[in-house]
């Protein structure tokens, strides 16, 4: 089991006992925009995608982790590594914590810096990438606190409430 641990949060690999996490995430329509989502997710499909979490990065080109609390084992949000390319040493990396009264509370900083570390020297990866909403500032302002540099926008990208959004690309070189 992965675990990388902070000062205030751990990550670890998803257990079966999160499929009550997953499942309200994943049908939260209020983070559909971020997350792709269109259609809800049935408990079925993800005990199913729960199943096989323990696969290697290597062979299902992501990893999704969850955020918990040092005191409690519990996810509070999940941290996920994405098109994985172990060639060219690159993987996207998004970041949800689920509840509001955990935003804006450090945990997001701590598991971004958790994972980037991991990436980095573990993974040996060149490049992390991002894809956000224009209108998202807090996740830009995390990403762009660790150095991530906007190197485009996508315009009209995302099509959410009746209107089309664009969205921006920020990527960290590992020097």
């Amino acid at each position: 089991m992965i675990t990388l641990q902070g000062n205030n949060i751990f990550l670890r690999a998803l257990e079966p006992d999160d499929l009550e996490f997953i499942y309200a995430i994943e049908n939260d329509e209020n983070i559909w925009e971020v997350s792709t989502t269109q259609t809800p997710y049935s408990k079925f499909l993800i005990r199913q995608y729960l199943e096989n979490a323990h696969q290697d990065i290597y062979e299902t080109k992501q990893l999704r982790l969850a955020i918990c609390k040092n005191n409690t084992f519990e996810a509070i949000g999940l941290i996920d590594l994405f098109d994985f390319d172990a060639k060219n040493r690159r993987a996207g990396i998004g970041i949800i914590i689920q509840n509001e009264a955990n935003r804006n509370s450090g945990f997001g900083k701590e598991a971004l810096t958790l994972l980037i570390n991991y990436s980095f020297q573990h993974l040996q990866l060149h490049q992390l990438f991002a894809n956000i909403g224009t209108k998202n500032l807090p996740s830009i302002a995390l990403f762009t606190t660790f150095g991530f540099e906007k190197i485009g926008v996508k315009k009209d990208w995302n099509y959410t409430h009746n209107a089309f959004h664009d969205e921006v690309l920020v990527q960290l070189i590992n020097k």
